[in-house]
């Protein structure tokens, strides 16, 4: 396992820690909110349109095949982002990265389902939830330290030596889990899976630059659900499906799956709000940024891995309701913090909220997969990651969009008392996806689930 943990690290790692950045990169390149935001929008976007294939690649390739080719693919990524001379050079490493990010994380998650058995299974999630969630951690607070003395490029640099070790790793350790059968390829889903996904996410992505009513948005958005439409209408109609959809008709799965979904949600719209607003609304340096973020990202880490042993114990409801719950009270806080807040009352909101957000996380996680049996684990965990990554790309835009409109309808002249206005429009948005995360963990049936 340490090859796919160390990977699916540096792939959140990679996800998470160009957000300090991109004030900087603004300023370098001289981009737009709407434009920079492609650095996290783009490489989750190329995520979701990998992951759907990841349960038909394991069927195709072997595990050692697919995760030493999706290290090199991220070195190859990382090496190509560290010596861009451009934005678009840049956002293209970025996009390749986003293609080894895509094979490693289901990868280890369906290599977990398979090896470990029910009654660990919770714990197991947890390690991976740790290591995922670890990279937030320290991501911000690297980042703001290399800024503080380096160029931006040097955080595509600090990728390689631990990519390097999981390939090490892999090469010398890694074991085959499952088998190779090698079944039909429907190329029409794929066609219809990528398009469906790209074009809902650069709908989004574009509306807090073009505006909601733009032919161009509109127009994204009306390809991405009737694509999206026929997609999911083959799948269920296909004998070997890329994506098992079925597996919706399970109340728990479904469940589970949106709280997975809103909780990924309101952990990236806020981590993509709160460096910004540390920097352009606080007005305080990139690396003190890192330090202010360094609190609740250990938080967040600790959380995860105690998270995913509370369902071996007590199940997913109990968990998710409180994680859900403090979520909220967290975004709450942030909504009252403005320009001349104190650092100290800003930690404090953080952790309250990375508190919250990885307590509902694992649960959730865990009970959507223990409804599943069988080759369905592997499609669920294949669902779970892919939607993951896509819904977080489009909360990520919607973020975005939040906090163009924000500034755009503050009053005054201050740009740094504007600046917040847009940020406390974005956290509206974590808010209400709190409340209806907590709505749906109220749901949770446990005696379908828990052990």
């Amino acid at each position: 396992m340490a090859g796919m943990m160390i990977g699916a690290f540096v792939g959140m790692l990679s996800e998470t820690s160009l957000n300090i950045a991109l004030p900087q990169l603004m300023k370098v390149f001289g981009l737009e909110p709407s434009t920079v935001q492609w650095l996290v929008t783009g490489y989750m976007l190329v995520i979701g349109i990998i992951l759907p294939f990841s349960s038909l690649l394991t069927k195709w390739f072997t595990t050692r095949q697919l995760v030493i080719f999706a290290l090199i693919d991220f070195i190859v990524g990382a090496v190509i982002s560290a010596l861009a001379p451009n934005f678009a050079l840049l956002l293209t490493g970025r996009m390749i990265q986003g293609i080894g990010t895509g094979m490693i994380i289901p990868l280890m998650f369906t290599v977990v389902m398979t090896i470990f058995p029910p009654f660990k299974l919770g714990a197991a999630m947890g390690m991976c939830a740790l290591v995922i969630m670890f990279a937030p951690a320290i991501g911000p607070t690297v980042t703001g330290l290399i800024l503080g003395k380096l160029s931006w490029n040097w955080i595509f640099w600090m990728f390689i030596p631990f990519l390097v070790l999981a390939l090490i790793f892999s090469l010398f350790n890694l074991e085959n889990v499952g088998h190779v059968t090698k079944p039909h390829v429907d190329v029409l889903s794929i066609i219809e899976s990528a398009v469906a996904f790209s074009t809902l996410v650069m709908g989004v992505s574009f509306a807090s630059s073009l505006g909601w009513t733009s032919p161009v948005v509109l127009g994204l958005l009306v390809v991405g659900i009737i694509v999206l439409t026929l997609y999911v209408r083959r799948q269920l109609s296909l004998t070997e499906p890329i994506l098992n959809l079925s597996i919706f008709k399970k109340a728990a799965f479904a469940k589970g799956t949106a709280c997975v979904m809103i909780d990924f949600s309101i952990i990236l719209s806020s981590m993509y709000l709160l460096p910004q607003y540390i920097q352009s609304g606080m007005l305080l340096a990139v690396a003190l940024t890192g330090i202010i973020m360094l609190p609740g990202g250990i938080v967040n880490a600790a959380v995860s891995a105690f998270a995913g042993r509370l369902y071996d114990t007590i199940g997913g409801k109990k968990p998710a309701v409180i994680g859900f719950a403090i979520a909220a009270l967290g975004a709450l806080m942030l909504l009252f913090a403005n320009k001349d807040s104190s650092i100290a009352y800003v930690i404090t909101a953080h952790i309250v909220l990375m508190i919250g957000a990885p307590l509902a996380m694992s649960p959730s996680q865990t009970f959507a997969l223990n409804s599943l049996t069988g080759f369905e684990s592997a499609d669920g965990s294949t669902i779970l990651n892919t939607l993951q990554q896509v819904v977080g790309a489009i909360a990520t835009a919607l973020a975005t969009s939040f906090l163009a409109f924000g500034q755009h309808a503050y009053a005054g002249s201050n740009h740094a008392a504007a600046f917040t206005n847009g940020v406390h429009y974005g956290l509206y948005f974590t808010l209400a996806l709190a409340i209806v995360g907590l709505l749906i963990a109220l749901t949770f049936n446990e005696k379908k689930t828990a052990k």
